[in-house]
């Protein structure tokens, strides 16, 4: 992971709306990696195709690997700018997925609809965060997965980079408390490393599924 990428999406109380987010992804060609998510690329490699929703899935790292292999991928943002920069890559890549500009609070996907939920780095007050979460469970079809990875509320004293403001960043505890329909099958803090940092960031990991 590159230096320029270890402050993770910003929630309201930084003071980034959606207007900020557009500003800040006119700043440079990309502010996140091309490549995936590393817990991304490491847990859902296994996964057979089907139909997934990257929530808050900004330029579309994430999103656009999925599709890579095969998945058939929606993906949501609140920032034009962000998805305006996915949809470029995408047709450089020969790849097609539906891009939706939305604000996450208010958006709701389509119930039962998806094989696969990926939530990375969308650090929100925990009322709203739990909202959204309840909301992409309700998402998983049969057999489905969720998959959220965010900074650690740990990560301020002993990893880097990210939000320092505490109420928005992510526990384990706090993560699974509103899955409750899921069944947990991850839920831990795990370590990432940082080019140039002399520590880890650390996040907190959880994968649940849908019976």
């Amino acid at each position: 992971m590159q230096r320029n990428e270890i402050d993770a999406r910003r929630a309201a109380t930084d003071g980034m709306g959606q207007a900020a987010w557009d500003e800040r992804y006119r700043t440079a060609e990309f502010i996140w990696s091309l490549a995936p998510n590393r817990f991304v690329a490491e847990q859902l490699a296994g996964l057979a195709p089907g139909r997934a929703l990257d929530l808050a899935c900004g330029e579309g790292r994430n999103a656009l690997w999925l599709a890579s292999r095969g998945w058939q991928v929606t993906a949501v943002d609140f920032s034009g700018v962000a998805l305006d920069k996915g949809r470029e890559r995408a047709a450089k890549s020969g790849l097609e997925l539906d891009w939706v500009a939305a604000d996450l609070t208010a958006y709701v996907p389509e119930a039962g609809g998806f094989d696969l939920v990926v939530i990375a780095y969308l650090h929100l007050f925990q009322h709203d965060l739990d909202t959204v979460l309840r909301r992409a469970a309700g998402a998983l079809a049969a057999g489905g997965m969720l998959f959220i990875v965010g900074h650690d509320a740990t990560n301020p004293a002993e990893g880097v980079g990210g939000p320092q403001d505490l109420r928005v960043l992510y526990t384990p505890e706090a993560v699974t408390a509103p899955l409750a329909a899921l069944r947990i099958e991850r839920a831990e803090r795990v370590a990432r490393h940082v080019d140039g940092a002399a520590r880890p960031a650390i996040d907190t990991l959880v994968v649940a599924t849908r019976a």
